[in-house]
């Protein structure tokens, strides 16, 4: 499978989004695969097939109002829960709006097209009670929501006869989406010196993708294909966290894309 064009848009976007940052001084920096594919290969991983980034929630609020503003005009769309009401994850895509993809085992009928994933990074408790009570909560309400909103892992006949929803219904999932906002910020504060942050829609282990106020604000710049973008300076002990040897290559049979089953390019199909 050829990466190429799907690594050259998501580069594009890329690099929009570092634009806007840098216009409106807004800290960023890449995370997860991303962060893995920048300090391993100076790029992307050869078979990944997205792009992910993390912000303070402070940057990602400011960057969620001007963004679309700014967008307006271009073939770009910046997917919220709240542009986009059939969208019910809890984070933003930037999304190109020429392209089109049908994703693996995710079937919904929120807006479509390659994009890039961009993590808020929420302020959470010392308590490990309070923790897991707030864990636990944000996931019934994304549970709520992705159901009210006809998430599917595969489509199948009574998904494809669901009636769309009604005002009413969609006015009960936007007051779902404000309670989880309120939920993921609930123990924002001014910030301490052992303050712990994480992105609180990570895939990853729960312990996995905490980083401390230092981690999070001290960034250098970073080779990533040919853009100059900001990775956390104390990107080993980070990377380490998460995937132990990450120098270490995984079995050929796992270097696979994962995420998409169609892509069309300007109404030319990729594959």
């Amino acid at each position: 499978m050829n990466l190429k064009p799907i690594h050259q848009i998501e580069l594009n976007l890329l690099e929009t989004f570092i634009m806007l940052c840098h216009q409106y001084s807004l800290n960023y920096f890449l995370i997860g695969g991303s962060l893995l594919g920048a300090v391993r290969h100076q790029g992307f991983i050869p078979w990944d097939d997205d792009l992910d980034v993390g912000m303070p929630r402070e940057d990602y609020n400011r960057f969620l109002k001007v963004a679309p503003v700014v967008l307006s005009h271009s073939a770009y769309f910046l997917q919220t829960p709240f542009t986009d009401r059939n969208y019910g994850l809890s984070y933003a895509k930037l999304i190109d709006t020429e392209t089109q993809i049908e994703e693996y085992n995710n079937m919904n009928h929120a807006k479509k097209g390659l994009f890039i994933d961009i993590f808020p990074f929420d302020q959470i408790s010392p308590s490990s009670g309070e923790r897991t009570s707030q864990m636990a909560k944000l996931k019934l309400l994304d549970g709520s929501i992705l159901v009210r909103l006809g998430y599917h892992i595969v489509e199948t006949p009574l998904s494809q006869m669901a009636r769309p929803l009604t005002v009413k219904q969609y006015n009960a999932v936007r007051t779902l989406k404000h309670k989880r906002e309120a939920l993921m910020q609930a123990f924002s504060a001014p910030h301490q010196s052992d303050a712990a942050f994480k992105n609180l829609a990570s895939q990853y282990g729960y312990d996995k993708e905490i980083l401390s106020a230092e981690e999070m604000t001290h960034l250098t710049p970073h080779l990533f294909e040919h853009l100059t973008v900001n990775i956390p300076t104390a990107y080993d002990a980070i990377l380490t966290r998460m995937y132990g040897n990450y120098q270490q290559l995984p079995n050929a049979n796992q270097q696979v894309p994962k995420h998409f089953k169609h892509v069309s390019i300007n109404n030319n199909l990729l594959f």
